[in-house]
């Protein structure tokens, strides 16, 4: 690919930074077109979404915060992040769910002919969100499927699987940081595709965990619905988590000012 049609993708879309992290200026439709012109150029392009979470590890992370700032695409992936770029007068467009783009991208996915490859969650939920994906999109085409259970000596395998079967797009189901670092390692290894960590999309797409309803992700307290599931493992997370963001945009607003 020339250097012109590289700085055609990725000149694209406009960033902001918030406390460290880069986050695209970028809708929904946006990010879709965009995506797409890396497949179309068979770039390879790692897309990702950020929510308080991830920004509050990523700056506690320096190797995490390194690869997200470098991913072709930087989402809005929380309702707390859009809130805070207005407070901080970087206004995002709109948040860009995950497990909504995602679904976006198959269904481009089957119209257009792409190949997915679905990798991680439990064995039984990744076959689950598989027969789902192919009973709702008739056209979609699978052409592989790998649970997340596997051992870093276990990363040249998954390689060696992808460029076999050369995927336009593969949809990662692991938790991180452990999901940034293997795609890392896998655009290393020379995989050209689309990589995109999509959290626990398979689980919702699988029924395995009910999402929210509309109304409540409307209210953006979709993440209060999640810990609701399952509060030991994600109290923690979202609450003190959340507590954590907002005291470090605080920060961030008062420093700006002088």
């Amino acid at each position: 690919m020339t250097d012109i049609v590289q700085e055609k993708i990725l000149g694209s879309n406009r960033r902001v930074t918030i406390l460290n992290t880069y986050i695209d200026v970028l809708t929904m439709n946006e990010t879709i077109d965009l995506v797409e012109k890396y497949v179309r150029c068979s770039e390879p392009l790692h897309l990702i979404g950020v929510n308080a979470d991830k920004i509050n590890v990523s700056n506690e992370n320096e190797k995490m915060r390194k690869i997200v700032n470098s991913c072709g695409i930087i989402n809005a992936d929380g309702a707390s992040v859009v809130l805070a770029s207005r407070f901080l007068n970087k206004p995002l467009p709109e948040r860009v769910a995950g497990i909504d783009l995602m679904q976006n991208l198959v269904s481009l996915s089957n119209k257009k002919g792409y190949t997915i490859y679905l990798l991680g969650a439990k064995k039984n939920v990744v076959n689950k969100t598989a027969k789902v994906l192919k009973d709702r999109f008739r056209n979609l085409k699978i052409v592989g499927v790998h649970d997340g259970y596997f051992n870093r000596d276990e990363w040249l395998e998954i390689s060696n699987k992808l460029k076999a079967v050369k995927p336009d797009f593969v949809f990662v189901g692991i938790t991180s940081p452990k999901k940034e670092y293997l795609v890392e390692y896998l655009q290393v290894q020379g995989n050209n595709c689309v990589f995109m960590g999509v959290g626990g999309s398979f689980d919702v797409i699988s029924g395995n965990i009910t999402r929210a309803p509309k109304w409540i992700q409307k209210l953006n307290m979709e993440w209060l619905f999640r810990v609701s599931q399952e509060p030991k493992r994600l109290f923690k997370r979202y609450f003190l988590g959340n507590v954590k963001f907002i005291k470090n945009i605080i920060h961030e607003k008062q420093r700006t000012r002088f």
